[in-house]
């Protein structure tokens, strides 16, 4: 019962301190274009159209995500209106519940301490905090893929039953999510887990072919109504889609250009488990020592499964994303966890003491990089904006490695150094959030143009975009449909009484305006936002 009430405790304070990562200043600043704006829009238009079963984008049918995160967003949308708040809170909530997930199994398995610690190096791991504050549907994967591995690990372990369902309901609300990836990465954990556990002498208990025939029968319970209904309504073409293109398509070909070289990920895995990554080294080859011992490693043995065998299947696939690697970010912080609470209880903090002395140098590296990419792309003047909070941050983080350094130098408080570097992430996550985050709208053009056209719009008016980025926000934050003149502005400039077009401030000479009135509302950023009215088109 002891260890029981220890795992809750845990668990709390793991959806906690995941809270305190993510809430704060969620819903400041506008959606980011190209995927927030994107999957905002699809949650508005279920509210818009009032068909949750067949999603619709710029009011045309939209065959690309499964629905939960749509779902989700729109009854949160609905309830608290259309905002930015209400559109990232599914992935803060999924992100959430993660924390509380990883410190709740690992307290079953170790102990309190590495089990908070394990949902602390989760929750400040900068590409955690990062999902679980955008309007994407990737946080709700994650979080259904972790609780589907962490639970079949409990089921296959001690042979509880009620973990193997749970297991097979969040299998299923993974496929909602975003599709058959979410059974082949839980797939690709759990059965080279098992095959090593029985490798090793310890023991799995596999379930009885009934257990297995319940299991199947609840995923398709949740999963089916949606299918068949979607089914009904349009067909077998959305399936080849979802599950054609954007998955399968996705892994074996090239989406939207989004290609990557083999060793795409591991600039990715430093970055995104920023400040942990110095640790993450020593940890793994500690793992990778306790998992070949026989005995209680089965915990260690499942985060190495983790960690490696989706990084290698996500390095060969086609298309590549970095928020694809936030799939392994449990594994990576129980790895970290169960590392540093071994050796601050132990004399071999030398160790920990050398893996700290980095994290100021990684730090430096960081800042010096946003330094090179601004002055490359000629944004230096732009960034000088965001200054004050990156050196702030870069300080704070300073701070707390130097501080964590100091703590691990003396063995009674050696096991506070990891949670100050914790709570100096923390702080400086919310710094970005509360400071930073305000400042970067004058890099969004389009919500600020998109304004304008929604104050002074009419009912027959044509809203279009010609040659610049950001349609996505520019739909999201006027209404549809919107026109992507994509070079045929004469289409979208004669089809109305009035219309409105967000063009390049660089226009092409002669710029005909084919007998049109035009006019210049407004200019944002290299945008410019023109009403054209008067006689039709000559």
């Amino acid at each position: 019962m002891t260890r029981v009430w220890a795992s809750w405790r845990a668990a709390l304070v793991g959806g906690l301190v995941a809270a305190i990562a993510t809430l704060p200043g969620l819903g400041v600043g506008t959606l980011w274009d190209n995927s927030e704006t994107a999957y905002g829009e699809v949650a508005r238009e279920i509210i818009l159209y009032h068909d949750p079963i067949v999603l619709h984008f710029n009011g045309v049918p939209w065959f690309v995500q499964p629905p939960l995160y749509f779902w989700i967003a729109a009854a949160l949308a609905h309830l608290f209106g259309v905002t930015e708040f209400a559109l990232r809170l599914p992935s803060a909530l999924a992100t959430i519940g993660m924390g509380a997930a990883v410190g709740y199994v690992v307290a079953r398995c170790t102990g309190s301490r590495a089990a908070i610690l394990a949902s602390v190096v989760l929750s400040t791991s900068l590409m955690q905090e990062v999902v679980g504050r955008l309007a994407i549907m990737d946080a709700l994967l994650d979080l259904a893929v972790a609780l589907a591995i962490l639970a079949w690990f409990g089921a296959l372990r001690g042979g509880g039953m009620r973990s193997w369902y749970l297991g097979w309901i969040a299998l299923a609300l993974g496929m909602l999510a975003k599709g058959p990836v979410a059974l082949a990465i839980t797939a690709l954990v759990i059965g080279p887990w098992a095959l090593w556990e029985a490798r090793n002498g310890t023991p799995v208990i596999v379930p009885r072919a009934v257990h297995w025939l319940g299991g199947i029968a609840t995923f398709v319970a949740i999963v089916a109504p949606w299918s068949i209904m979607l089914f009904g309504a349009a067909g077998a073409a959305p399936f080849a889609e979802i599950v054609g293109h954007y998955t399968f398509g996705r892994y074996l070909g090239t989406i939207e250009n989004q290609s990557g070289p083999l060793w795409y990920y591991v600039p990715v895995v430093i970055l995104g488990t920023f400040p942990w990554f110095p640790y993450l080294l020593p940890a793994a080859l500690a793992g990778a020592r306790v998992a070949r011992e026989r005995g209680d490693g089965s915990l260690t043995r499942l985060a190495l499964t983790w960690a490696v065998i989706p990084f290698v299947f996500f390095s060969f696939a086609q298309t590549k994303l970095p928020n694809y690697i936030a799939l392994e970010l449990p594994a990576f912080a129980i790895l970290i966890a169960t590392w540093f609470d071994a050796v601050v209880r132990s004399d071999e903090r030398r160790a920990a003491l050398g893996w700290t002395a980095v994290v100021p140098i990684t730090v430096g590296m960081l800042v010096f990089a946003i330094w090179a990419f601004s002055h490359d792309n000629k944004l230096t003047h732009d960034l000088q904006v965001l200054r004050g909070t990156i050196a702030v941050s870069a300080w704070a983080l300073s701070l707390g490695s130097a501080l964590c350094f100091v703590l691990l130098l003396r063995r009674p408080v050696a096991w506070l150094a990891p949670f100050v570097l914790g709570a100096t992430s923390l702080l400086t996550m919310s710094i970005v959030a509360t400071s930073a985050e305000p400042l970067t709208e004058r890099f969004k053009p389009i919500p600020r143009l998109a304004a304008l056209i929604e104050r002074d719009r009419r009912p027959a008016d044509l809203v279009a975009i010609d040659g610049v980025s950001g349609g996505n926000a520019l739909l999201f934050y006027t209404r549809p449909p919107v026109v992507q003149a994509e070079g045929d502005v004469r289409r979208a400039i004669c089809a109305a009484p009035r219309a409105f077009v967000v063009a390049s401030r660089t226009r092409p000479r002669p710029d005909p305006s084919y007998g049109r009135a035009r006019h210049t509302l407004a200019v944002a950023g290299n945008d410019v936002l023109f009403l054209y009215d008067g006689p039709p088109c000559s």
